[in-house]
């Protein structure tokens, strides 16, 4: 019996610690360039998003869930060079739809670089990102940005982990500790 319960905590164990590493590969720099979040692609063409908040962090680096409201820098890289060959526009909207309040519109030009930033002063709660690029087949690329919001997804796969793990070390100790062969095993150490 007691080996039997060895064997389980230790499976549990192990299943607690994969739940808990696996959380690791949520984090943005482990990401393959077709997986990551900060990418777009319409048909063959990728753009990539880069948001800086130095006055909050000189080394932070996010994507769409900014922590902090205040002066933001977006950075968009356009990954393929054929569209830095065609005109490029920017338009950041507050709100969710595009139907809300522009906070800044950047007129299409040809970015040879492949850069187009941006330097905006955020506000607390939704924004939306469109990026439009004026080719022969006109594309669109939206980002739906965050601001200074709690993501209750994020919250719930940092904790979820942890937590069925403390629970299966509760159960597996109680199990444990209301066996026969254990309260035997205490007594004749007595």
């Amino acid at each position: 019996m007691l080996k039997r319960a060895m064997k389980i905590g230790a499976t549990v164990i192990m299943c607690a610690a994969a739940l808990l590493y696996t959380g690791a590969v949520f984090a943005h720099g482990a990401e393959a360039l077709e997986d990551d979040s900060c990418m777009r692609r319409v048909g063959e063409n990728m753009i990539h998003l880069s948001v800086y908040q130095p006055q909050n962090d000189m080394a932070g680096h996010y994507c769409t869930d900014i922590p902090a409201v205040g002066e933001t820098v977006l950075v968009v890289d356009l990954v393929e060079p054929m569209l830095r060959e065609m005109p490029v526009g920017l338009k950041l909207i507050r709100g969710s739809s595009e139907d809300g309040d522009v906070i800044a519109d950047i007129l299409s030009n040809i970015y040879e670089d492949g850069v187009i930033n941006t330097q905006q002063a955020l506000e607390e709660g939704r924004h939306l990102l469109v990026v439009t690029a004026e080719g022969v087949q006109p594309l669109k690329y939206v980002y739906h940005l965050r601001v200074d919001m709690v993501n209750y997804a994020e919250v719930f796969r940092a904790t979820i982990g942890p937590v069925v793990g403390l629970l299966l070390t509760v159960l597996i100790g109680y199990k444990l500790f209301r066996s026969k062969r254990f309260k035997d095993w205490l007594a004749a150490r007595r």
